[in-house]
């Protein structure tokens, strides 16, 4: 074997063991690591409160160290207490801490964690075997390459008449009768436990996209703080960036590929269906527990990976939009270089400077940048106060009557009128005793305070809508319409009866 080939196979698995995901499987405590995230961070809770996490950890290291794990090195558990230890997991790549919408900070699996506990639930569990189902799907996906690599129109015209021919003889064939074809129940498993094992590779495809999106974000507002073109050009530029922040990736353009057939709704209404119908079917008893809520957690763990990269993009793009629109790029640059003259400059003095020493002031500062110089002075004269309160004349007689007249309801002549109006029935037409009433009681607040006396002695509204004129003190007319009202009669309320 040749020296060179064996010296970068070498150098390509060494930078392959120093990724997250093979370290935290490669260290001592993997077992318990692996153990531990998969307690803590399920399908149905992808993050977890800080809190919570320490305080789950921290039980489960007690319970394992009171069972006797820990003493011997064949089975160790980690030193100090789980604080210590999400510390760590977050500095090695496997957790990732944020803050959520309610300012409670959380942790969440990063997509080499996420990798790790399923290469781990791989090895555990279910060993994924060469089965008709596997074999079918690596045919039907390089079937469906060669069709789409292929731009010979008459091919294509040629598959799809055969298939044509293939369905119409299959409908004919039940049409007359024909029974549906089972499939025994060991080959419906196989292909249960093929689509389980698509689906395990999912989430942390799903993350991977998130972290790709977020590594975008940190790029652009990077090389946003230290561009040097003009500040139009940076805003157009990095405005549109951030728009487009999911074709900035492989990841994301591969996500928004895969997005046109799991975004829409109905899809993946369709699919829970079909896993429903799935479940349904007796060989998913040769399933184990875990497998049968793997499978019937399908269609979650797609709508639950969309969201999460659908909210990763929002942010990027509004993180970006905000520093573009919030930060000027030229004036970052003035204040860096002021800064890093002010700690030069401290560098310098500080080592031959002597207490009490005066202090130089510093030579270079910012310079203002105004943009626009007012052209006109404002007016001379001074401003002219406001004309003074007209003195009141004694002589000015204001009655009490017309006071009252534009005033509030007059509840005790409408409470009065509406039991003259009813007589001895139980219940009055509200509207129709309005009508009947006094002109000076047929105001608009007098309407309301009518509807008011109504409600309080029990009303009920009818479907027929009618309309009452009102009359203001000034004389002028209103129309009003409104629903139909019946109401008890107050007297019954009041015990008058």
């Amino acid at each position: 074997m040749a020296t060179r080939g064996i010296e970068g196979a070498y150098q390509g698995a060494l930078r392959a063991f120093q990724n997250p995901m093979l370290a935290l499987l490669h260290q001592t405590h993997a077992p318990f690591v692996v153990t531990a995230l998969a307690m803590v961070f399920t399908a149905e809770r992808p993050s977890v409160a800080v809190a919570d996490a320490h305080a789950e950890i921290d039980d489960a290291l007690q319970q394992l160290r009171a069972a006797g794990y820990g003493e011997d090195d064949n089975q160790p558990l980690p030193a100090g207490n789980a604080r210590d230890l999400c510390r760590q997991w977050v500095q090695a790549g496997w957790l990732v801490r944020h803050v959520s919408d309610g300012d409670v900070e959380m942790y969440r699996l990063s997509a080499h964690g996420v990798g790790a506990l399923e290469v781990a639930g791989r090895v555990g569990g279910v060993r994924t075997r060469v089965s008709e189902s596997r074999v079918r799907t690596l045919l039907q996906a390089i079937e469906r390459l060669a069709q789409d690599a292929d731009p010979d129109v008459m091919s294509r015209i040629s598959r799809l008449h055969e298939e044509i021919l293939q369905r119409q003889r299959e409908l004919a064939r039940l049409e007359r009768g024909g029974e549906v074809e089972t499939v025994p129940d060991e080959q419906l498993l196989e292909a249960a436990e093929n689509v389980l094992h698509l689906a395990r590779e999912l989430p942390a495809d799903f993350a991977r996209v998130a972290e790709s999106i977020k590594a975008v974000q940190r790029d652009v507002v990077a090389e946003l703080r230290h561009d040097v073109r003009p500040t139009g050009e940076v805003l157009r530029e990095y405005l549109e960036r951030g728009k487009q922040i999911l074709d900035a990736t492989p990841e994301g353009r591969a996500f928004a590929g895969a997005l046109r057939l799991i975004g829409d709704p109905a899809q993946i209404h369709n699919l829970w269906s079909q896993l429903r119908t799935v479940l349904r079917h007796k060989f998913t008893e040769l399933l184990s527990d875990q497998q049968r809520r793997e499978l019937a957690d399908i269609s979650r763990r797609v709508e639950q990976g969309v969201k999460e990269v659908l909210a990763a993009q929002r942010q990027a793009s509004h993180v970006i939009t905000t520093q573009v629109r919030n930060h000027d790029p030229l004036r970052d640059r003035q204040v860096d270089e002021l800064l890093r003259n002010v700690m030069s400059e401290l560098h310098e003095w500080v080592p031959a400077s002597r207490r009490g020493e005066p202090v130089e002031p510093l030579r270079r500062l910012p310079v203002a940048d105004i943009g626009h110089l007012r052209q006109r002075t404002s007016e001379l004269r001074p401003p002219q106060p406001p004309a003074p309160l007209r003195e009141w004349e004694e002589t000015e007689d204001v009655t009490t009557a017309d006071t009252r007249a534009w005033g509030g309801p007059r509840y005790a002549e409408l409470e009065e009128h509406l039991v003259t109006f009813a007589g001895g029935e139980g219940s009055v037409d509200v509207v129709a005793a309005f009508r009947a009433a006094d002109e000076d009681l047929r105001r608009p607040v007098d309407l309301l305070g009518l509807l008011e006396i109504a409600h309080d002695a029990g009303m009920t509204e009818t479907d027929e809508v009618t309309t009452v004129d009102t009359v203001r003190p000034d004389g002028t007319r209103r129309r009003f319409a409104l629903g139909g009202v019946v109401a008890a009669n107050p007297a019954d309320r009041n015990g008058e009866r």
